[in-house]
């Protein structure tokens, strides 16, 4: 690579970068999850000891530095078989930890399913090659390794499911929808809250801001600003005529779950809020739209009163909760 082509590279990584960490700071006041906090009380608590559960930390699955998974596993070990739930956790694709979802681990676990949180490698300044199809990749590779240490522990491990909060529901979707077909053992539901689903150009070009004063955007046509977010986010090139002719579409695909749904996509329950300006919600519909024409058993929850965080919406998230406790009872029940 030219030293020309290199400086550009890191000039777009840059600017990438600051899009992307406003995209983080948009969010940030509002980014507590329910799932992480548990709200809503013993209904979706439990407390955690030995005679629930175990936890081992920080497992490795590969050689880089945040290549790590905790495994949850339940006290009764006397089972033939156990279900998988993995679960990924937020932080906008550049922060958070895997020890952040642990209240929600244990509930999962306490129901009688082995449950795992996975980190993966943030976009960062230290690591600014990290993209979110890099990360998507990295959660592929880790589930023969959460899946065998499972068995070595004496759960044998013979179906999954997988959700997540905003950043890891987007690569739980991933998983779910693009990969679910070279899982180590099949893949049964996928849920979870606020994920972005899909990167078309008419959704994101507001993406953080008032509506009528866009910064990704240049009402002449220049599309430079989202053409930076979109090629940090997939590490493919994506240029202002790319956007004119659709020929972008391509290139955020491997980023893309929603455009992997098709009539063997897995069962779904999903929340997001109608004024989030992080994960745009209109990029939501297009999700629930491509569920609804390939057939899929799916529930989609609407927060009407909020953003990104779901934070004006306790009853309905509660019901999200619930339902998603009720997908899992149908589609991988505990035997």
């Amino acid at each position: 690579m030219s030293k020309e082509k290199k400086t550009k590279k890191k000039g777009r990584i840059m600017w990438g970068f600051i899009y992307v960490v406003t995209f983080i700071i948009a969010f940030s006041g509002s980014v507590a999850f329910k799932m992480k906090y548990n709200p809503f009380g013993k209904e979706f608590s439990v407390d955690w000891n030995d005679s629930v559960g175990i936890v081992h930390t920080d497992i490795s699955y590969g050689s880089g530095e945040a290549n790590k998974f905790d495994l949850y596993v339940p006290a009764d070990d006397s089972r033939e078989n156990y279900g998988l739930i993995v679960y990924l956790h937020a932080g906008g694709f550049t922060g958070g930890d895997k020890s952040g979802d642990a209240k929600i681990l244990e509930w999962l676990c306490s129901k009688g399913y082995v449950t795992a949180g996975i980190n993966y490698t943030l976009f960062s300044e230290k690591n600014p090659d990290a993209n979110v199809y890099k990360q998507s990749v990295e959660i592929k590779e880790s589930m023969p390794y959460v899946i065998a240490e499972a068995e070595k522990l004496g759960y044998h491990i013979n179906e999954m499911s997988i959700g997540g909060g905003s950043a890891g529901h987007a690569l739980a979707m991933i998983y779910a929808y693009r990969d679910a077909d070279e899982s180590p053992v099949p893949v049964k539901m996928t849920f979870g809250a606020v994920g972005p689903s899909c990167f078309y150009v008419e959704d994101w070009i507001n993406m953080g801001t008032n509506p009528n004063k866009p910064v990704l955007f240049d009402q002449n046509g220049d599309y430079q600003g989202i053409a930076d977010l979109f090629y940090v986010m997939s590490g493919n090139e994506i240029t202002n005529d790319m956007f004119k002719t659709g020929e972008y579409k391509e290139s955020v695909k491997n980023i893309s779950a929603e455009m992997w749904i098709n009539e063997n996509s897995v069962p779904t329950v999903v929340a997001y809020g109608s004024w989030d300006r992080v994960q745009p919600f209109r990029a939501s519909l297009k999700l629930k739209q491509a569920l609804e024409n390939s057939g899929i058993d799916y529930q989609y929850f609407e927060m009407k009163h909020s953003g990104h965080g779901l934070q004006n919406d306790s009853k309905m998230y509660a019901q999200y909760m619930r339902k998603v406790l009720e997908y899992l009872d149908i589609y991988m029940p505990v035997k």
